[in-house]
């Protein structure tokens, strides 16, 4: 997901009252998900494409955009755990890189754009691994993720890092590019002046994955990544 302008790190995440249940058997399989993507900046839609690849004891993800010749990519990889994803690596590449790296001897997350440290926090997600991390929790104990249920994650982005607050909202009849599909919506507000507003409905008719991400700036501008259509991993770059 997009970096925002500006990110306020954070050292503790609120008190849960037990441990997120995770199922590695409920993460989904390899896939590759293409969307339309829109924006209120063009009059026209773009494409996205999240390649989802789940080793067993390992993973990694990309989502790319491309349009005028230009394209944004972010990616994550890490290991599959008994408690979920374990990020070790996320970049976020438009015209340069730059990645958080988290080293987990030393409890803390470092960034190649020499801002400060992070604490790593246990279950920390980065910006990109934070979409499966959701959807496996959500397959894993669908009864604890009731409509009105807030899920706290650190998710590190690019140069910072935040814990960042998820609603659960209810499940909704979704009429995408690729067809008509049932979302579970969870949404996270702004905290803070530059925070972004992620909303993203995760679908069982894609494991869990996001048939929907809409993002929206301090300033009214908005990305809107809808669900195309469903492809194999293998072969894909």
């Amino acid at each position: 997901m997009a970096d925002q302008p500006a990110e306020t790190a954070s050292a503790e995440a609120p008190a849960q009252e037990k441990p997120y249940r995770f199922d590695a058997s409920k993460l989904s399989a390899s896939t590759r998900l293409l969307y339309n993507l829109k924006t209120n900046k063009f009059p026209f839609s773009l494409n996205a494409e999240l390649l989802w690849r789940n080793q067993g004891a390992s993973y990694n993800a990309r989502l790319s955009y491309s349009a005028f010749g230009l394209s944004r990519m972010q990616t994550s990889r890490g290991q599959v755990t008994p408690v979920g994803l374990a990020p070790e690596r996320f970049a976020d590449k438009y015209k340069s890189e730059v990645a958080a790296h988290f080293n987990y001897a030393g409890g803390k997350v470092t960034f190649s754009a020499n801002t400060p440290d992070a604490v790593l926090l246990p279950g920390a997600q980065d910006r990109l691994s934070v979409l499966m991390q959701l959807g496996a929790l959500l397959a894993s104990d669908p009864d604890r993720f009731k409509t009105g249920t807030t899920v706290a994650l650190q998710t590190v982005g690019p140069r910072a890092a935040d814990i960042w607050l998820f609603t659960v909202g209810a499940s909704e009849s979704l009429a995408m590019p690729g067809g008509a599909i049932v979302g579970l919506k969870l949404e996270r507000n702004p905290r803070d002046l530059y925070d972004q507003k992620v909303e993203v409905w995760l679908s069982p008719q894609l494991n869990y994955l996001p048939a929907r991400i809409r993002i929206t700036e301090t300033n009214g501008d908005s990305v809107d990544q809808q669900w195309a259509s469903t492809e194999p991993a293998e072969g894909a770059d």
